[in-house]
């Protein structure tokens, strides 16, 4: 995403990157570290191989992963954040301290 398409406000910003579901949830499974194509669509049940595909394809449009293809047949894929990506972990860990505290309240 190009800087002068972003909105003006910060917050704007970071949710036009993360706003959906599963670009947060594909986040969660990235941060400890590189996983396939098939660990992901274990991992995120409830989400079909089409959209998880264009949710992967839009966040390393956006710099936030990197997409790693093997030369084997059949074909290997693997995801990993970028560092721009890491840097996402304080949001993560806010959003789920507060939903711990949303859970105990409600």
């Amino acid at each position: 995403m190009e800087a002068k398409s972003l909105p003006a406000c910060p917050v704007e910003t970071t949710l036009t990157l993360i706003s959906d579901k599963w670009k947060v949830l594909i986040l969660r499974d990235l941060m400890p570290g590189t996983k396939r194509f098939g660990e992901l669509m274990r991992s995120l049940r409830g989400v079909s191989q089409k959209v998880l595909t264009a949710q992967l394809r839009q966040m390393e449009d956006s710099g936030l992963l990197t997409r790693t293809v093997y030369p084997e047949v059949p074909p290997r894929v693997e995801y990993s954040l970028t560092e721009l990506g890491r840097s996402l972990k304080p949001v993560l860990d806010a959003m789920q301290q507060w939903g711990e505290q949303y859970s105990q309240h409600a």
